[in-house]
């Protein structure tokens, strides 16, 4: 077996990458400590350790696990999620402004799953299970439709037609789930709008259960990739010489993007932009070698859920401010700068 050596530079990007990583981690810990405590009614960390050690009273306990624990634990998943996706997207189109939520794939996602709330109201919260193959198929869908308009024969998929032709199919989208969701009833229609602005309270540990296989299957096969995102970074003629089946490889990642963004909307609703900063902000840390630059992201989109959930329990307690719009409110800025960088 032919051993790999690793040059000096190698190993210091190696070296940085397990540290960033490593900060990563220690700072999910913190907040998820933190996210503990917080909300309309505060428990104390000693009454945390308390009621983790199984010394808690009985309302204590029903807070912590049925409560707050499914929610976070949701938080994480959906954040790494995304921001695979994400990392896998602007891998494979070579574009750093490629993100779920912007190129429309989690508005098609989302429309999917409000269809079948309008015409099937009453299996609403009998579907968990299902949601995550409803949104698969409005993100599929979303996604081919993207991928037609920025496709141009002879030339290929472009970049930039990619990244407009997400923003206009998302607004199209957009408009036609805010029709519908008009036309739901009054207490339909408050769940699903807080839901479509991205919001996960109200998740149990239904939620987790359905939607962490969908994880446990994708981020293995995603990790399996990496070295394929690699040979497609270099470009279409390079990836050509090195035996890369191009369009193939392109469809496969494009595919496990969206069924990753499909689940995660049809857990955590339509957040945006957590696929856009983590591999991002990742890549400029540890580099853009995707064996170390998808688990670095998956952390980094995990931090920023946590944080985000953080913020909307200390602003708004037991109130419905959607996570996601708190992830807008860091993520627009960070996009509209990349996007002015884009263009200089």
């Amino acid at each position: 077996m032919k051993k790999v050596v690793l040059s000096q530079g190698e190993k210091n990007r190696h070296t940085r990458a397990i540290w960033v990583m490593a900060v990563f981690a220690i700072l999910i810990a913190v907040m998820f400590l933190i996210s503990m405590n917080l909300g309309q009614i505060r428990l104390t960390p000693t009454e945390v350790f308390r009621t983790v050690a199984g010394q808690g009273t009985a309302k204590q306990e029903l807070i912590l696990f049925e409560f707050r624990l499914p929610e976070i634990i949701i938080s994480i998943l959906v954040g790494a999620g995304l921001a695979l996706s994400g990392c896998l997207l602007q891998g494979v189109t070579g574009n750093a402004l490629a993100e779920p939520g912007i190129l429309g794939i989690n508005s098609g996602a989302g429309l999917a799953v409000l269809v079948f709330v309008y015409f099937y109201p009453e299996e609403l919260l009998g579907s968990v299970y299902l949601m995550p193959v409803l949104a698969l198929a409005g993100a599929a869908a979303a996604a081919v439709l993207i991928y037609s308009l920025a496709y141009k024969k002879g030339q290929g998929m472009s970049a930039m037609r990619l990244v407009l032709g997400g923003i206009g199919t998302a607004a199209g989208i957009n408009a036609l789930t805010l029709v519908l969701s008009l036309r739901l009833d009054p207490q339909s229609h408050q769940l699903i709008y807080t839901w479509l602005a991205g919001s996960i309270r109200g998740t149990d540990w239904t939620y987790v259960a359905a939607f962490l296989p969908w994880l446990i299957i994708l981020i293995p096969y995603a990790l399996y990739q990496a070295r394929v995102l690699n040979i497609l970074t270099l470009g279409d003629s390079s990836a050509i010489g090195l035996g890369t089946s191009v369009n193939r490889a392109r469809f496969r990642i494009m595919a496990l993007a969206v069924a990753l963004a499909g689940a995660c909307v049809a857990v955590g609703g339509a957040i945006s932009f957590v696929g856009l900063i983590c591999p991002h902000l990742a890549r400029r840390l540890v580099g853009p070698k995707h064996q170390l630059l998808i688990p670095a992201s998956m952390l980094c989109g995990a931090l920023l859920m946590l944080v985000a959930d953080a913020v909307t329990r200390w602003i708004a307690g037991s109130a419905s401010l959607p996570v996601g719009v708190v992830v807008a409110v860091i993520g627009a800025p960070y996009f509209l700068y990349l996007l002015a960088k884009s263009r200089s």
